[in-house]
């Protein structure tokens, strides 16, 4: 390596770097860029032996340690590390973690996700690191999925969205700005269809059920202008998505013209061999892997030397491993590594990390994610005399429960045991103590446990060598836990029940059987319902659960999907009414774990519209939820009916504001194409609004929907506009019974 060789001139253009690098390699150097490999690992094999190209996983104190060894290879091309900061950096000690992707969802708001991973991108890449494993695009398709709370919700309009919105935020104004991190559209596609709610199973698709739902929020990600793509783990009529050659180059790269850089997730290459068994070895899996378009191969070591043995044995042509490392290579150049390989930044991270600033947000975006699911005029809890509030349940005072999933203590990196600083987190009993009125008394009960942590029979370890997490076994209901909370729910004057689940019920490989409440939160609820205290239960979990009798028959009912850092202060306010509540349900909840798939866009022609023992009819519907005040929807007009395809159906809708207080209301519009080709959904959401509605006063709503917009998935594969009939259904919800219909045709 010399100064002056060419790729080390800033000068020159991208294309030419790279060529000029690309010739000087040999092709262990090409394979090694090729690899991401665990920085928790070997550091030394994986920079100077396996010449690694990319490291995750990487620990503040060995991040320095990395570049260094890079910096002594023959070429010395830089690392691009990479971390999963899915919301905020919750792998670094302090940084500020946000409400889940569920619960950014809630607030139907692209502006704020945006904002959001702004703020994630300014912290994390003071870090060292240059790219997150984010955003989730998957459609949330059984609730049993232990994924759920990472994606965007159930429908692929906002999915769309709110991706594209972060995939902004997190790139910024373009690599070169220092602030910027690479984004990555995963799982690409189509991980969330399950079977049995299991997590990477088999996914029963078609190219035309791809086609239709689960591919167009990945597409908006691409036209966003996402650098990368992550693949899922799953297979689809048998072929991995490592392997399928027809969705990696046919379609990302050949219809869509992505031109980003595409990674496995963790060992996709060798589950083909160990898992899946599609392969032999892992130089068959190297061929296969490299030949269907894949860039890097994250945690597979073995790719090292079976890339080489396949390009030896003719399995695979070195220009297939090129145009491979050339995508590697350009991300390094355009991030500006060569120059700057943006090590961490003691200077910036203390004047970013935990900022003031984004901890303002982080509050902001939990106030908005809570959504009201019913209230029988108990919230906001009254003021004016001395109150005194009962704060029960397992998840009142659980600061990983604020949290949820990936963040410090969720198990996937060892430098975080503890998670995040306690200081830092408000679980709902801070923010009552800090919020409540001086006169006010705030007694607890945690009352129940939820689980016991016990070993995996199965082993220590997984086949990969990854330590396997402990499993979750329900605890059982304590007779004294619940007397005491009971004793503490019947002294106040009401009561706040904060049940949930933990994250050893939520995440990779651990999805649910059941729904219900775990441990002993279901005779908790029971015995305090008997009390007769006016009881508030909130739900803080990751995904929506089953509830029994005795959570739906409470005064009100709140739902906080995993509201971050200082969701407990959030939720404080909401209970006191210092906040309008404003959240929307971005998923169906089912009544019975046996309704799924409960979500709202089902395709029509089943026979008939229930069970024998229960009718198919969600308990909370997409897009529900409640305010502190009422809204009345009237007069959906449509200024022309008749549009050309071309053309835009333009509306308006009036809303009234019949109470007392304002509230920010999502204006939500559906479209049913009334007669189609092929069998199609019963209705999709097409557009939506969040207009401030004074109380006691009237707003005329604006929608414009694109007829272009009003496609379906022909039996071919072609997505169209077919002319004919529409109906434009308008309301605060996806229930047809809360919908006002008018008819436009598409000519």
């Amino acid at each position: 390596m010399a100064a002056g060789d060419p790729y080390r001139d800033p000068t020159l253009g991208v294309d030419q770097r790279v060529e000029d690098l690309l010739s000087r390699m040999t092709l262990a150097e090409k394979v090694g860029q090729m690899l991401q490999l665990d920085a928790r690992q070997d550091l030394e094999d994986a920079v100077i032996t396996r010449l690694a190209g990319s490291i995750l996983h990487a620990s503040p104190a060995r991040m320095l340690e990395a570049i260094d060894l890079a910096a002594r290879t023959r070429l010395g091309i830089p690392l691009i590390t990479a971390e999963d900061c899915i919301h905020g950096h919750g792998f670094w000690p302090g940084a500020t973690v946000f409400p889940t992707q569920l619960a950014m969802a809630a607030t139907w708001d692209p502006a704020l996700v945006e904002r959001i991973a702004r703020v994630t991108a300014v912290e994390v890449s003071a870090t060292g690191v240059h790219w997150t494993f984010s955003p989730v695009l998957c459609i949330a398709r059984d609730l049993r999925w232990g994924r759920l709370n990472e994606t965007f919700g159930e429908d692929p309009f906002l999915i769309g969205e709110l991706g594209a919105a972060m995939v902004r935020g997190y790139q910024g104004d373009g690599l070169t700005d220092p602030t910027a991190i690479l984004a990555s559209a995963k799982h690409f596609a189509g991980y969330s269809e399950t079977q049995g709610g299991r997590d990477a199973s088999e996914a029963d698709l078609s190219q035309r059920k791809l086609r239709a739902w689960f591919l167009p929020p990945f597409e908006r990600a691409a036209r966003a202008g996402c650098r990368t793509f992550m693949l899922g783990y799953q297979s689809i009529d048998g072929v991995p998505i490592t392997a399928n050659t027809w969705l990696l180059n046919d379609v990302l790269k050949g219809e869509w013209g992505f031109t980003g850089t595409l990674v496995t997730d963790w060992d996709n290459v060798g589950r083909m061999v160990w898992e899946q068994q599609v392969c032999a070895d892992e130089v068959e899996a190297a061929a296969v892997a490299v030949r269907a378009g894949n860039d890097l191969v994250m945690t597979t070591p073995a790719f090292f030397e079976g890339a080489q043995a396949a390009v030896r044995r003719g399995l695979l042509a070195e220009k297939d491993v090129d145009a491979a490392v050339r995508r590697v290579l350009r991300l390094k150049f355009e991030l500006g590594l060569f120059e700057n390989p943006r090590a961490p930044d003691a200077d910036r991270q203390g004047a970013v990390i935990g900022h003031p600033d984004h901890a303002a947000l982080n509050l902001e975006v939990a106030r908005r994610s809570l959504v009201l699911l019913r209230n029988d005029g108990t919230l906001p809890l009254p003021s004016g005399a001395p109150r005194t509030v009962a704060v029960i349940g397992p998840n009142a005072d659980d600061p990983q429960a604020q949290l949820g999933d990936w963040a410090g203590a969720s198990g996937q990196v060892d430098w975080m045991p503890g998670g995040q600083p306690r200081e830092l987190i408000e679980t709902v009993l801070d923010g009552l103590r800090a919020v409540a009125p001086a006169d006010w008394t705030i007694t607890t009960a945690r009352g129940a446990d939820i689980e016991r942590l016990v070993p995996d029979p199965a082993g220590e370890f997984y086949q990969d060598g990854q330590p396997r997490p402990p499993i979750s076994q329900p605890a059982g209901p304590e007779p004294a836990m619940i007397a005491e909370a009971v004793a503490c729910a019947r002294a106040a004057d009401y009561a706040v029940v904060v049940v949930g689940d933990t994250v050893a019920l939520t995440g990779e490989s651990k999805s649910t059987a059941t729904l219900e409440l775990q441990g002993g939160q279901i005779a908790l609820l029971d015995a305090l319902a008997a009390t007769g205290t006016p009881t508030v239960v909130v739900l803080l979990n990751s995904k929506p659960a089953v509830l029994p009798p005795s959570a739906l028959g409470a005064h009100a009912l709140v739902q906080a999907f995993n509201p971050g850092m200082r969701g407990g202060r959030a939720l404080a306010e909401l209970l006191l009414g210092h906040i309008e509540p404003s959240g929307r349900m971005p998923v169906s909840a089912a009544r019975h774990v046996g309704q799924q798939p409960i979500y709202y866009n089902q395709i029509r022609g089943q026979h008939g519209d229930r069970y024998a023992d229960l009718d198919q009819d969600p308990l909370f519907a997409f897009g529900e939820g409640l305010s502190y005040t009422t809204i009345e929807y009237a007069d959906l007009r449509i200024d022309e009916p008749d549009v050309p395809m071309h053309g835009t159906v333009r509306a308006t809708v009036r809303l009234r504001n019949t109470g007392g207080r304002p509230t920010l209301e999502t204006v939500q519009a559906y479209v049913s194409d009334l007669v189609t080709s092929v069998t199609w959904a019963t209705r999709e959401l097409k557009a939506y609004r969040q207009v401030e509605v004074p109380p006691g006063e009237t707003v005329t709503v604006a929608l414009d929907i694109r007829a272009a917009d009003c496609t379906l998935v022909t039996a071919d594969g072609r997505r169209v506009v077919e002319p004919g009939d529409f109906e434009l259904l308008v309301g605060p919800d996806s229930r047809p019974r809360n919908l006002l219909r008018a008819r436009f045709r598409v000519s």
